[in-house]
């Protein structure tokens, strides 16, 4: 049992939330079920209730109430039993706090005059307190202006970084539930946090970024409650009776990086006995909207792998240069002991150019943390407000010896649980598809960035349209996108325009102000529907539903009778790799072509979603309207002969995998694309727009040879040229790094972003299998199509039923798969060569010279 798309149930910001079980094993399909609710000693049951569904089922009693703590468990009747199965495990769910009401503290940091225009110290706040009884349950609800973390007697609450992460502040603010039972005692505690800048207060975004964004204080607003066994309770809220003092930690900045000076910190400040460094005055109170306190819909950023250097090199006296083998985002834990006031830099980078560090892509992203040594013995210490993205470090103003051993790199990333997986008998394509999962990872912190290590890491809207389908199966990714989407939805201009990155910062001269851009602002209507059809949550569809009829309603505006949308700024197919470096826009197709285009599709998908809200006029305008764009597009875009005015890769991927085109022009469409694809030696001539779809094309109009061709090539530019280069993610640009080992002088050159690493839904799908043809993958399809000399894939996903999972490989005869299929679901596997074959629940296997029944 689970509770909406969280882990688990405490904290819960829904009343009535969501659930989700999946069937015992060898169960078949459910024909109906009962779920129990045990709330304050009593267990009420729904009685047998008729129905397969089994995700997101309507909470079934009376809404929670705030800190309400409910123990949740189902049974259920099965095709193959007339009997029930055994109830589930107990499965707890807690509410947080749910209304504004609920809260007592305010917002408290430093009084001390600062200069809102500079880098300010960040500060520690604390409260001594005592409890008067022996402690049956405690819960500290907390969250900060800026970011925070907490220390209980000297014990560390929870273990997630930047919290509580990056939402549009003035709207939604989260906090998170900790159980804290544990670090309590009858008589003295003490409870303490550190405060950093972040993105609330920190400077942040383009050319030399921006100060105070959301605000100039730095604060915690937190509320611990604590049950005693007589069942009292007392709370301890953030207000003026706390204090506060300037940490060991000088600066801070989520792109400058932090300095630490172990000679300031008394590790037992936030106990009873503790002191700490410097001298603890009154807080200053601030205020906070708290109806804007919301509780989280996905899990936090945490470290989830540390990884050792493979190699490590002196490079002068007091340098040494470290090479962890992998680009990733975090940062780096050492361990040192050195005489007091000895200063050890950390710098960091993707890339080297010449032997040292290649800093110049990260612009004016510092990426640099300093340690003062204490000179008190050994000390390991990693900083706590930022993270870099990076594969090589140095380290300097050590002269030891700097052994592998002294130095780790711990890796950070939104935890989201791992539901996908691939690989074949290509090395280099199972390397392609590991560099995806970590610019993934990389770049799923908090929101969905474009780049983890320079002056920017934006939650850009086109590149996760792009990316959703692949992100969506290789993570649990709901909760998370679902939460960014609603600020997507937040940040929509009153016209309807959707900004080019959310939340919205100042982005002149370019991206500010803001206009409405095909691809990016079709993240309203196609990355909703994405998300329902992986997760199958029609609830997110309705919630993201009038943003995205907002926007294809003002482009409809700008559009006009003429259908065609050929006016204002467009990115069109971004990074084409044929635009120059300075200009990435400049691609081969037309922009105007890309942006109706989108306009087709946009309109058709939000016809969908309507259909499936049950919006029966809605579907029927917008159906109507997607094929007026589509005629329209054809007379301008179309040529008599069968091209296009623009004769690019792009465009036609375009007019084939948005079904622009009419049956008649589909094949010569399709060939020309292909004619184009030889023509240029499969290499790949597509950008942001058209790189998710041109293998679809391809492959969709018979040239299933030419996508593989396209896939497998290592000549620049390719996706298998940058693993031969020695790739660990996906780049922005083709040429990131070019073939002589220098790299793109380009302004705009990052070595981690996900969005060309979409062509990894084609993997999944076409190499791999495994294709949801209903919300959930409640029906799928398996349809593997070999070629390209790859003999064998493995393939598997956790759907929200279940593991569907596909493994073939070719023989001598044909080709052998085995599948699984979750319980409750259907399936069809169409393998080559043969008929299609029904497939119920379980496990399959089926080889294609024993099948019966072939296509003539």
């Amino acid at each position: 049992m689970s509770f909406e798309h969280l882990p688990d149930g405490l904290g819960i910001g829904a009343s009535a939330p969501r659930l989700t079980w999946t069937l015992p094993k060898g169960g078949g399909s459910q024909e109906a079920y009962e779920v129990e609710l045990t709330r304050a000693g009593r267990a009420d049951r729904t009685g047998r209730v008729a129905g397969r569904d089994q995700v997101l089922v309507a909470w079934p009693g009376a809404p929670l109430t705030s800190r309400e703590r409910v123990t949740v468990r189902v049974r259920v009747w099965t095709t193959d039993s007339d009997a029930p199965s055994g109830w589930s495990g107990p499965s707890v769910v807690e509410a947080g706090l749910l209304h504004a009401a609920d809260w007592h503290a305010v917002p408290v940091g430093a009084a001390w005059d600062e200069d809102p225009e500079a880098g300010r110290r960040p500060a520690r706040v604390r409260k001594g307190f005592h409890l008067d009884g022996r402690v049956a349950g405690a819960r500290l609800y907390i969250t900060a202006h800026g970011l925070y973390e907490a220390e209980i007697n000297g014990r560390r609450v929870g273990d997630e970084t930047l919290a509580p992460g990056w939402t549009v502040y003035p709207h939604r603010l989260r906090y998170r539930t900790h159980d804290v039972t544990g670090h309590l005692t009858e008589g003295a505690n003490t409870i303490g946090a550190w405060l950093g800048d972040g993105w609330y207060r920190g400077k942040y975004g383009f050319d030399g970024g921006t100060r105070n964004i959301y605000g100039t204080d730095q604060s915690l607003i937190a509320q611990l409650e604590v049950t005693y066994e007589d069942g009292t309770m007392a709370i301890v809220a953030t207000d003026g009776t706390w204090s506060a003092a300037p940490g060991p930690i000088l600066t801070s900045g989520l792109y400058e990086g932090e300095t630490f000076d172990a000679r300031l910190h008394d590790p037992g400040w936030a106990t009873p006995t503790g002191q700490g460094a410097g001298e603890w005055t009154p807080v200053r109170t601030n205020s906070r909207d708290l109806g804007t306190l919301v509780a989280p819909t996905g899990p936090p950023v945490r470290c989830t792998e540390e990884i050792a250097p493979v190699e490590v090199t002196r490079t002068g006296d007091d340098r040494h240069l470290l090479d962890f083998g992998q680009n990733l985002v975090g940062r780096l834990r050492v361990t040192l002991d050195g005489p007091a006031g000895t200063t050890v830099t950390l710098r960091h980078a993707e890339v080297l150019e010449e032997g040292e560090l290649a800093t110049r892509p990260l612009r004016e992203a510092y990426a640099t943390d300093t340690l003062i040594l204490s000179g008190r013995g050994p000390l390991s210490w990693e900083p706590r407000f930022t993270l870099h993205g990076f594969r090589y470090a140095e380290v300097s103003g050590w002269t030891a010896d700097l052994t592998a051993d002294m130095v780790t790199a711990r890796v950070y990333h939104t935890d989201m649980r791992r539901t996908g997986w691939f690989e074949c008998s290509d090395p280099l394509v199972n390397r392609l598809h590991e560099n995806v999962v970590w610019s993934m990872r990389g770049n799923f912190v908090d929101i969905p960035t474009d780049c983890p290590q320079r002056d920017e890491r934006l939650g850009w809207t086109g590149d996760i349209q792009i990316f959703a389908p692949t992100a969506s199966f290789l993570y649990d990714c709901a909760g998370m996108l679902d939460s960014w989407l609603t600020d997507v939805g937040l940040e929509q201009l009153p016209d309807g325009t959707i900004p080019w990155y959310v939340p919205v910062i100042p982005g002149e001269p370019m991206w500010t102000p803001i206009h409405p851009g095909a691809a990016w602002g079709d993240v309203a209507t196609l990355t909703p529907w994405t998300l329902h059809q992986r997760f199958g949550d029609l609830d997110l569809l309705r919630r993201h539903y009038s943003m995205a009829k907002r926007w294809v309603n003002l482009v409809e505006g700008l559009a006009g009778s003429t259908r065609l949308w050929d006016t204002g700024v467009q990115l069109g197919d971004w990074l084409d790799p044929a635009a120059p470096p300075d200009d990435p826009a400049a691609g081969r197709t037309d922009r105007y072509l890309v942006a109706t285009a989108y306009f087709a599709h946009s309109a058709r998908h939000l016809a969908l979603s309507a259909a499936a809200l049950g919006e029966d006029e809605d579907a029927e305008r917008y159906s109507a309207l997607a094929d007026e764009v589509a005629d329209a597009f054809r007379r301008r875009y179309v040529l008599p002969s069968g091209r296009m005015t623009s004769d690019s890769p792009t465009a036609y991927a375009l007019a084939l995998a948005f079904g622009l085109l009419t049956p008649p022009q589909r094949q010569p469409a399709g060939d020309r694309l292909a004619e184009l694809v030889v023509e240029d030696d499969a290499r790949i001539a597509t950008g942001f727009v058209g790189t998710p779809l041109i293998c679809d094309a391809l492959t969709d109009t018979g040239h299933l040879d030419i996508a593989y061709r396209l896939l497998l090539q290592t000549e620049c530019p390719s996706w298998l040229y940058t693993v031969t280069m020695g790739a660990t993610t996906i780049w922005e640009r083709w040429d990131s790094l070019r073939p002589d080992g220098t790299l793109n002088p380009g302004g705009m050159t990052s070595f981690n972003h996900y969005a060309l690493g979409a062509v990894a839904d084609w993997l999944h799908r076409v190499v791999g299998g495994i294709t949801a043809t209903g919300p959930g993958y409640r029906k799928i399809t398996f349809r593997p199509r070999p070629g390209g000399g790859i003999t064998s894939a493995r393939t598997r996903h956790e759907t929200p039923y279940g593991t569907v999972a596909i493994s073939w490989e070719q023989t001598a005869t044909g080709l052998t798969a085995d599948i699984v299929v979750p319980e409750g679901c259907e399936a069809t596997a169409e393998l080559p060569g043969c008929t299609p074959v029904a497939l119920g629940p379980g496990e399959h296997v089926l080889d294609t010279a024993r099948l019966a029944i072939k296509v003539a």
